[in-house]
């Protein structure tokens, strides 16, 4: 059941303000600057970017599967922590405050510094995001570290974390492939990317009030059953 829930999670962080809005900034990256590049090569990038999160995230569920017992005893510090980090972000979404590192990344403007890329650089994107993303994609990530803590065990630890990067990761590899399909709903995000924002901004302020006051994790713990 635990793994089920942490796949469901997975694909629940794809779909959440921190990823579907720059869904195509994504698909643009895979792409690089040329627009009609081969579905192969999208496909490969597609796939070593979800390569790359995945082996961070599963390092994260070895930690978590190893050191449990020490984690859970600190996990309402990280909640508050990390509930500060997504309203930051929420508030960088929005636009009322800049910060220079979110503002480039969230702009349209960076696709010629990802140009050529290849499975290598692709996995290394990847992990930069996994890096640099983490405290946004907190909400669910910090709950699948839970379940993997409770194990008390690296190797289930791994698999956890491993079955939550697939939910997160298929949908990526599904949008490469179906990104013929899927112009039309890339063009609507970009013409109304400043709404999308300020609506992703509010819900990623929320859930970090949320987190930092503990009642997301009431939440999950009642839809875990």
């Amino acid at each position: 059941m635990n793994y089920l829930i942490l796949f469901m999670e997975g694909i629940i962080t794809f779909i959440s303000p921190c990823i579907l809005p720059m869904l195509p900034i994504y698909i643009s990256y895979f792409m690089g600057n040329n627009d009609e590049s081969g579905k192969n090569k999208v496909f490969l990038n597609a796939l070593g970017f979800v390569v790359g999160f995945s082996l961070v995230f599963t390092m994260l569920g070895a930690a978590a599967g190893t050191f449990g017992k020490y984690i859970k005893e600190y996990m309402n510090i990280f909640n508050i922590i990390a509930g500060l980090i997504m309203i930051i972000f929420g508030l960088s979404y929005i636009g009322i405050i800049k910060i220079s590192i979110l503002q480039r990344t969230l702009g349209f403007k960076n696709k010629a510094k990802v140009k050529n890329l290849n499975i290598i650089s692709s996995i290394v994107f990847g992990t930069i995001f996994a890096i640099g993303w983490t405290p946004c994609v907190g909400t669910f990530l910090s709950s699948a570290l839970m379940i993997a803590a409770n194990s008390q065990h690296s190797l289930e630890g791994v698999l956890m974390l491993l079955t939550y990067s697939l939910g997160l990761g298929i949908p990526f590899i599904l949008s490469a492939l179906l990104i013929d399909s899927l112009k039309s709903t890339f063009n609507f995000i970009k013409q109304n990317y400043k709404v999308i924002n300020t609506i992703s901004g509010i819900l990623l302020i929320i859930i970090g009030l949320m987190m930092m006051t503990g009642y997301l994790n009431m939440l999950l713990s009642f839809l875990s059953f």
